[in-house]
């Protein structure tokens, strides 16, 4: 089996300080892997370098075999590669069906997009109705998506993304200021999408009980450098990772 994703010796910085350090990783199709690390281990901005949002210094990155290191974001989405992110980029002021259509029109490239109105797109429509039950968030497809509560903001904006039918899914603290209930049912969730969409998925996550619970390999990041990779019970008993970043008590 080909691997999807090739990230070979990744280096960044900024102003003299290096926050990514020879960054090296594979993943293979259907896998699912969280990377954690202390805040300032480099984890956001490895997924920036991922996804074209900033040029590595140094490394190599390839995508289903193609090198895109450096390369623009809307050319790395294009060839399948789709982020949601810490901070959600939905539109607020459109409706939540409206902002997963636009997102499937763009992947059907419908020709006709500004010519018909929006509703008129039969294929994008009835995709858009399909991601939102997945997300359970049909029920408020004709709500303003600002109406949302911050957990249902956030997977409008995972929505969004599937809608481009990503090869490889990344997700950025996809909990991050959830309630506990929110979290415990997005974990639950996104081990579901990951199965229903056949998804090849990469997430950065602070909640260990999320990362513990539905990753089958674990990245852990200290300094900008891969301290160390493993299954969830690899990493939850490796001495390094104790003392660096899980505590004692785990």
């Amino acid at each position: 089996m080909e691997p999807v994703l090739v990230v070979d010796g990744i280096e960044k910085s900024f102003g003299g300080l290096k926050v990514t350090d020879k960054v090296s990783f594979s993943m293979f199709p259907g896998d699912l892997t969280a990377i954690i690390g202390p805040n300032g281990a480099g984890k956001t901005t490895l997924f920036n370098i991922l996804t074209g949002h900033l040029a590595p210094d140094a490394g190599s990155i390839r995508f289903e075999g193609k090198e895109i290191a450096g390369a623009r974001t809307q050319d790395i989405v294009t060839m399948g590669m789709g982020r949601a992110f810490q901070i959600t980029s939905i539109f607020p002021e459109e409706t939540v069906l409206d902002n997963v259509r636009v997102a499937c029109l763009s992947k059907l490239r419908e020709a006709t997009v500004f010519i018909r109105p929006i509703s008129a797109h039969k294929r994008a429509t009835d995709r858009a109705y399909q991601i939102l039950e997945s997300l359970g968030l049909e029920k408020f497809s004709d709500r303003r998506a600002f109406e949302l509560s911050h957990g249902d903001q956030k997977l409008l904006d995972i929505g969004i993304a599937l809608a481009l039918e990503p090869k490889l899914l990344l997700l950025d603290e996809p909990t991050s200021g959830m309630s506990p209930e929110e979290r415990l049912l997005t974990r639950e969730l996104i081990k579901k999408l990951w199965s229903l969409f056949n998804l090849t998925l990469l997430f950065i996550e602070h909640d260990m009980d999320m990362v513990f619970g539905i990753a089958l390999k674990v990245l852990v990041l200290q300094q900008g450098a891969l301290l160390v990779e493993g299954t969830p019970e690899e990493i939850r008993s490796n001495p390094e990772v104790i003392t660096a970043y899980l505590g004692e008590e785990l």
